[in-house]
């Protein structure tokens, strides 16, 4: 099973970073959201796959037509947020909100009910599982925000396993896609998506792909556009981490389409014999796997 989830957001929505950390900085930066969408939905329709689009909500007001070109062709729209915040930088009151408008900005253009949602940087951790209770609450069916290698963004829940599970709340109930992952001294290492794509050898992701029985892809626009400017003040580390692989990553994603077929959310949904399923519950704020 490999499903292909798509972050639709901007170059410069990088987090952690002050040039970029909030919705007034956006407007500084030319937007390569067009160009760079039509190299996804060139890949996707070259090889006759629909995706999963994970918007932020800034994006449906700020270039409505994007929104409902990305629904109008087929694929799926969920949430990635309103304002690409990590979750542990604000409060619970803030997180709710934010999901509101970002679920209500999509909604109204494609008038499609959002079922999904992808926290921004995988910043679901340990101390956050709460966002599940407001998840639910909201309509939010499946959510893939779950990140089993440790990252710059949070450490991973050790709990969840490397296959979809279930997390039940108070009578209601959320399905869990997580990124997979393979391991690599001890360390879970993501392999089918963002900088690790780009980073590893595609003959090395071809291969982990067909020995797993469960892959999670996901990209960015900007993982195929390698003439994005590069911000300033960026750390080594986060330059090779953003920028590394920028000019062989289209190519590389040509064959990684040609050689797989992906399927949505909502069609793995209907593939998965849930009843075998992990189990958790959510509990006082707690996790508890049954």
């Amino acid at each position: 099973m490999n499903i292909i989830t798509i972050d639709l957001e901007d170059w410069f929505h990088l987090l952690n970073h002050p040039l970029t950390d909030n919705e007034e900085s956006w407007d500084n930066f030319e937007s390569r959201l067009r160009q760079n969408l039509d190299r996804v939905l060139a890949l996707l329709d070259n090889s006759d796959n629909i995706a999963t689009f994970f918007c932020l909500g800034w994006v449906a007001r700020k270039y409505p037509e994007i929104v409902k070109e990305i629904s109008s062709l087929g694929h799926e729209i969920g949430s990635h947020s309103n304002s690409h915040q990590l979750i542990s930088s604000h409060d619970r009151n803030f997180f709710r909100n934010d999901l509101e408008i970002s679920i209500k900005s999509l909604e109204d253009l494609t008038g499609k009910k959002v079922i999904s949602y992808r926290a921004p940087g995988f910043s679901l951790v340990n101390s956050t599982v709460w966002v599940f209770e407001e998840l639910v609450k909201q309509g939010i069916e499946y959510d893939c925000s779950i990140f089993l290698g440790n990252h710059s963004h949070g450490a991973r829940i050790k709990s969840f396993g490397l296959s979809p599970s279930i997390i039940n709340i108070e009578g209601m109930r959320i399905k869990e896609f997580p990124v997979n992952s393979f391991k690599f001294f001890n360390k879970e290492i993501p392999f089918s998506g963002g900088g690790y794509f780009r980073l590893l050898p595609y003959q090395i992701i071809k291969r982990l792909m067909r020995i797993s029985n469960y892959n999670m892809a996901y990209f960015h626009p900007r993982d195929f556009d390698k003439d994005q400017p590069v911000l300033s003040d960026l750390s080594y580390f986060r330059l090779f981490k953003s920028y590394y692989g920028l000019k062989s990553s289209y190519p590389k994603a040509v064959k990684f389409f040609d050689d797989f077929d992906f399927i949505t959310l909502s069609q793995a949904d209907k593939l998965i014999d849930w009843s075998n399923a992990q189990q958790f519950s959510l509990i006082n704020g707690n996790l508890k796997q049954h």
